[in-house]
């Protein structure tokens, strides 16, 4: 327990943006105007819960990204990831997907056959981290660390999966560029966790269920950005499953613009053009289409 006050242990609450996408809603919570980044995230996307119908799927068509890192983690379902690199991954339940843009990469997310024949289950969590801008024009990357090789902490009801970082003595395999703490702690009814300061920036998301932090209620679908160097307990009283996200803070703001992001406008400018002029890689096997660059941005620009 903080000896702060419980509401005092939060910083700030942002609201969800939500989308209905046509079968299933996504849940935006950054970018916000309120607030751009915590630690490296800067994008914050819940997916689902949805049942699509019998013979349907998502279809994500090609489309580009740069100076970021993309993080892809289901509850349910899968996903079919291809890119440019020549990649071709299925993402399961408990793994992760971790994509680095760098100086550009392309890819497309659609439903496996297999799922679309029983109607796809949608749930999970994509999130975009900022590169650091010595890394920002990287090489692109791709990594995919399946469930059994991600870190799981158990102890009195909590079950906790680190998927990014090094958190409760437990070290994840991903690679991360800039220090990021990301985790998907699951609480049995009555269940308890600490939330230790390990990071400059901490963030929480109750993505189902119900959770109190030092018994402050924490509604579903919000997240909630924690203030610095504060110590708190995280109970669920009828069972709930919490995202913890964050890590440094960026000392440099960062540009977001459609599926853009970088530290640099013109940068971001120069990757509008090249898109609009056909000068990023195709997709293998996934080249017949694309998205098209939005005449009015579907993400604001911020700051």
């Amino acid at each position: 327990m903080s000896d702060l006050a419980p509401a005092d242990l939060i910083l700030q609450t942002i609201e969800p943006t939500t989308h209905d996408l046509g079968g299933f809603k996504v849940h935006r919570t950054l970018p916000s105007k309120p607030r751009t980044m915590v630690g490296p995230f800067i994008f914050f996307d819940q997916m689902g819960p949805a049942r699509l119908s019998v013979g349907s799927g998502i279809d994500v068509r090609p489309h580009p990204h740069i100076n970021l890192a993309a993080v892809t983690y289901l509850y349910a379902g899968a996903i079919d990831h291809r890119d440019s690199l020549g990649t071709f991954a299925t993402i399961a339940p408990g793994a992760v997907n971790l994509m680095t843009a760098g100086h550009g990469i392309v890819h497309s997310e659609r439903s496996p056959s297999a799922e679309r024949a029983v109607g796809p289950e949608l749930s999970g969590i994509q999130t975009w981290l900022a590169l650091p801008e010595r890394n920002e024009d990287m090489d692109p990357a791709f990594e995919h660390v399946p469930a059994e090789d991600l870190p799981v902490i158990q102890a009195s009801g909590a079950t906790a999966r680190v998927v990014m970082g090094e958190l409760w003595g437990a070290s994840a395999p991903t690679t991360n560029y800039a220090q990021t703490i990301y985790a998907d702690i699951m609480l049995e009814p009555g269940a308890s966790i600490p939330i230790d300061p390990a990071a400059d920036e901490r963030a929480l998301y109750v993505a189902m269920g119900d959770a109190t932090l030092d018994g402050l209620e924490l509604m579903p679908l919000r997240l909630y950005v924690l203030r610095p160097g504060t110590r708190a307990t995280l109970r669920s009283e009828c069972g709930g499953r919490v995202m913890l996200c964050g890590g440094e803070a960026f000392t440099t703001p960062r540009h977001v613009w459609w599926n853009f992001v970088s530290s640099s406008r013109d940068r971001i400018n120069q990757a509008k053009d090249d898109w609009k002029a056909g000068r990023f890689p195709k997709v293998p096997g996934d080249d017949k289409e694309w998205i098209p660059i939005p005449e009015v941005p579907k993400t604001v620009s911020y700051p």
